[in-house]
């Protein structure tokens, strides 16, 4: 069978750390076309990854290349002006997340990937961690025997730490500043402050809003935001509650990044490690003490494989016409319109906790 012809469209930072080298180095694609602004980072990215063609624009690339998928990756916030380009093409899209900067754009980006035969799939790449999925298998199967009792509570937690883990440290760079470039317009009806915030949030949790939805396997919504912005409750569609903790405490050498499931009778918990870590999966531990019996714990050996490669794997596969787990536009959507209602719950909490301060003085 022929390789997957795969075109990228911006190899910056994270362009080349966590999709570049995963792609270069799958079997069963090739990467045959760049776009990128930058010229001299396109011909020093093109010279090692020996790419045949290379772009100064998308639209160049589209209109020269046969391929058939094109990942994409640079800023959220230029998706609602590329992203329909991409999708006119008619193959798959993988771009980073979130969707896009706001409701507005992503419902834009939903209509698009419906009016395309290739759809758009968001690199949410915790979903692809060997030990998420080897989780969401255990959690789903608990839930149907009834093994351990009723599914009671889903706790994310992921404190700020050094994500990059040196990720960084292969990448081809040059001295050639960013191009000016207009960007998408904030969402409507936010203040500055407002706006700042919201990006702030769903350019770093948004991954956690989207993997809460994903372990649960439903949707929830969101019931209370603490005025410090530490925690967010939320509760499944079946009434299972659920935290993401965002900030109780910080590392500056580490990263501590945790989901835990717990039923009646015991958990499956997981340890993700920092996101452009390589060669590296998640751990899982399955603890179960239904009583009269020991109770057990088991930890799984996971793949050497890391969750930027599965999800790139996963996209060639997408290209072939498989089904995977990768993320769609439309549930991406829903991951933004969780954020606004955020936004909007810790405004109103700060905006209560500020009047009862003021009516204590």
């Amino acid at each position: 069978m022929s390789k997957i012809r795969i075109g990228f469209v911006g190899v910056g930072g994270m362009g080349q750390a966590a999709h570049l080298r995963n792609y270069a180095s799958n079997g069963e694609c090739e990467v045959v076309a760049v776009a990128e602004l930058r010229p001299k980072l396109r011909a020093a990215v093109m010279q090692r990854y020996n790419i045949p063609a290379g772009y100064a624009d998308h639209k160049e690339m589209l209109a020269t290349e046969k391929l058939d998928g094109i990942v994409a990756s640079q800023q959220f916030t230029l998706h609602g002006q590329l992203i329909p380009d991409l999708l006119a093409y008619g193959v798959p899209v993988l771009t980073e997340k979130p969707i896009g900067r706001s409701r507005e754009v992503a419902e834009k980006l939903v209509k698009a990937s419906k009016a395309s035969k290739g759809k758009l799939y968001v690199g949410y790449h915790k979903r692809s961690d060997p030990a998420t999925l080897y989780a969401r298998q255990a959690i789903t199967e608990l839930k149907a025997s009834g093994e351990l009792g009723k599914f009671k509570y889903l706790r994310l937690s992921m404190p700020p730490g050094d994500w990059i883990a040196e990720g960084f440290s292969f990448n081809l760079n040059s001295d050639e500043g960013y191009p000016s470039v207009a960007w998408d317009a904030k969402p409507a009806g936010m203040d500055e402050k407002t706006a700042k915030d919201h990006e702030a949030f769903v350019n770093y949790y948004i991954h956690h809003v989207n993997l809460m939805r994903y372990l649960f396997n439903e949707d929830y919504e969101v019931r209370y935001a603490d005025p410090a912005g530490v925690i967010m409750a939320v509760t499944s569609a079946s009434g299972v509650p659920g935290i993401l903790e965002m900030a109780p405490y910080q590392t500056t050498t580490d990263w501590h990044e945790t989901a835990q499931a717990c039923f009646e009778k015991g958990y499956v918990s997981i340890e993700l490690p920092a996101p452009l870590a390589h060669n590296r999966a998640g751990k899982v531990t399955i603890f179960k003490d239904p009583g009269g019996a020991p109770a057990t714990t088991t930890v799984p050996t996971m793949p050497w494989r890391h969750a930027m490669r599965s999800q790139a794997d996963s996209f060639v596969r997408q290209c072939k016409g498989e089904a995977t787990h990768l993320c769609t536009a439309e549930d991406a959507l829903s991951d933004i319109l969780i954020a606004d209602r955020y936004i909007e719950a810790i405004k109103a909490t700060r905006a209560g906790a500020q009047q009862t301060s003021t009516a204590k003085a």
